[in-house]
């Protein structure tokens, strides 16, 4: 059978086991019956052979199979699993609890973020609106006092004036979304730092808890609470592992007729598995201590810092007095995760005791005080300190792993045949699932996948015809608009700044309509004028007209006379 087709058949058969218990009334999760339906197939009292292909029995056959096992209410080997699979799927590292609480958190702001990111705020009201979003966002990023306290938001919205008054607000909408959201995220910083120093000032600090007074006496608490029920469990381990002994000596027949045994040792199981997640939490709680001492520490030392810069001056660079805000804004996050971080341990201790609901009604105070009658009961301190320190006994090291034992008998016959004890321990858990995980045989077991990757398993691989398409403009868009690729019009453009530097523009604005809108004005200057005072005129005088008469006609008796007649005619004339 092809491993797509298989696992497609895996994948019914845990759907089909799983809507059988819900129609019995039980909602179990798939992770959960896809572990059972692999112990099933590895337990060789079933008889399944993983090698070979299912048949409709044997698929019919391993789904009833694992819906009894799952509704059984008396094995205390199913709370067993269960409590590991809850545990694996709600546990994980310290990095990861805060990314995923930081990831929530950023999921319930973002719609007051893309409000404000996304505002186009232009008059009066809307910007006085926006002002308020702001303080309201800072308030909740910074998780110090409730939006909807007066006291606290009239603190909060002081702060932020200092830092980021309301006639800024127009040049924080000409951002584009990225600078907003990264501006937002540092106002709200700095904003938290002010109230921070003033609280420590006895200058504000209204709706803020003192987080390191409530750690400091919230850690000591739980880590009591959880090492109680250490200690109950441990008490109870040591009870069943006394009986256990006092049973396998005695060899009686009574006890496995009434399964006395196989019940008492999966109880065993179920708290010791109690019992190691008790501790991994107790470890987390101690690192929740030194955490919150050494931020104690740098807090105390960030205080004295900002006190020496601020002192009594009435105005410090903000290049100076910023980087402590926001020194303090993040030495204050962290607090408020070792609050998440404690929380999140508490709840997981506090949700484990459901699954130890079995074997305390299998084994009440009633049953267990008979069986422990001439008993001598032991801790396992006790018996460790018997072998500690023994060099006869050792540790033995073979295939890159290490043993040890609980005497020099037990050593030497694992000594001779290593393997054949490797296959029996890994035959018992066969039988018993929840050893498994107990023992961490997974390398043992390859067909047996941690529980935090089950849900890896049981999603579907999805096939589809698909294509994709380069974005022709991956970056965010930068358009200049003044931008002109005609020369003739930057010419013009040129032409008309040139006439404009010799004119004179003048504007007026009041408070009410800063912001509001650009109010310009421009007038021309009149025309230089000038006077002439001389006068240029002139007159036409007489043209001069002479007339000669007598030059012909003359002969020898009597020659010619000649006349000059004046023909100009008088100035008063003209």
């Amino acid at each position: 059978m092809a491993y797509t087709q298989a696992e497609c058949v895996i994948k019914n058969i845990i759907r089909e086991i799983a809507q059988e218990c819900a129609d019995r009334g039980h909602s179990i999760s798939e992770t959960l019956v896809a572990f059972m339906v692999k112990a099933v197939v590895l337990d060789p009292r079933y008889e399944f052979n993983v090698d070979k292909t299912l048949t409709k029995t044997d698929v019919r056959k391993l789904i009833t199979t694992c819906v009894d096992r799952l509704l059984e209410t008396q094995r205390s080997s199913l709370d067993t699993i269960k409590m590991q699979v809850y545990f694996d799927m709600n546990y994980t590292s310290r990095a990861e609890f805060l990314a995923e609480h930081r990831t929530v958190l950023e999921s319930r702001l973002a719609p007051v973020c893309r409000e404000i990111t996304d505002s186009r705020a232009r008059t009066r009201d809307e910007l006085e609106c926006l002002y308020r979003k702001i303080v309201s966002y800072m308030l909740l990023h910074s998780g110090l006092g409730s939006p909807t306290e007066i006291g606290v938001v009239r603190e909060a919205t002081a702060a932020l004036q200092s830092v980021f008054p309301q006639v800024e607000l127009g040049t924080f909408l000409v951002l584009t979304k990225k600078d907003k959201e990264r501006q937002l995220n540092e106002l709200s910083m700095i904003v938290t730092g002010i109230r921070l120093f003033n609280k420590n000032c006895k200058k504000g600090g209204e709706g803020i808890d003192d987080l390191p007074a409530i750690l400091n006496e919230a850690v000591p608490t739980t880590k009591q609470n959880v090492e109680s029920e250490l200690q109950a469990t441990q008490q109870l381990i040591y009870h069943y592992t006394a009986i256990m002994e006092r049973l396998e000596k005695s060899r009686a027949q009574w006890y496995e007729k009434d399964g006395l045994h196989d019940k008492l040792k999966e109880a065993l199981y179920n708290v010791r598995q109690h019992e190691v997640f008790l501790r991994i939490i107790v470890t987390e709680i101690v690192t929740c201590a030194k955490q919150v001492e050494q931020l104690e520490h740098q807090l105390e030392r960030q205080m004295l810092e900002l006190n020496d810069v601020v002192k009594s001056k009435a105005a410090v660079p903000t290049a100076q007095v910023y980087p402590h805000f926001i020194a303090l804004s993040n030495l204050w996050t962290a607090f408020q995760d070792e609050m998440v971080l404690l929380s999140v341990f508490s709840n997981l201790v506090t949700n484990l005791d459901p699954y130890l609901a079995t074997h305390s009604q299998l084994f009440p105070d009633g049953v267990i005080g008979p069986l422990l009658e001439g008993v001598v009961v032991k801790t396992d301190e006790q018996r460790l300190s018997e072998v500690s320190g023994n060099p006869n006994v050792g540790i033995l090291k073979y295939q890159e792993k290490y043993y040890a034992f609980a005497s020099k008998e037990t050593a030497s016959a694992f000594a001779q045949k290593p393997d054949c004890f490797i296959a029996m321990a890994a035959e018992e858990a066969k039988h018993s699932a929840e050893l498994i995980q107990l023992l961490e045989l997974h390398q043992q077991f390859s067909t047996i996948t941690p529980y935090t990757q089950a849900d890896r398993c049981l999603k579907s691989i999805e096939k589809f015809d698909s294509c994709t398409q380069t974005d022709t403009h991956i970056l965010e868009p930068n358009i200049v608009k003044s931008y002109e690729w005609n020369e003739w019009e930057l010419r013009r453009k040129a032409i008309k700044l040139a006439n404009l530097r010799q004119k004179v523009t003048r504007y007026i604005q009041t408070n009410l309509s800063h912001m509001r809108r650009d109010n310009t004005s421009q007038v021309y200057l009149p025309k230089n004028k000038s006077i002439q005072t001389k006068r240029d005129s002139s007159s036409n005088v007489p043209k001069p007209q002479v007339f000669y008469a007598g030059l012909r006609g003359g002969n020898i008796t009597e020659p010619t006379r000649v006349t000059k007649y004046d023909l100009t005619r008088a100035v008063d004339e003209t």
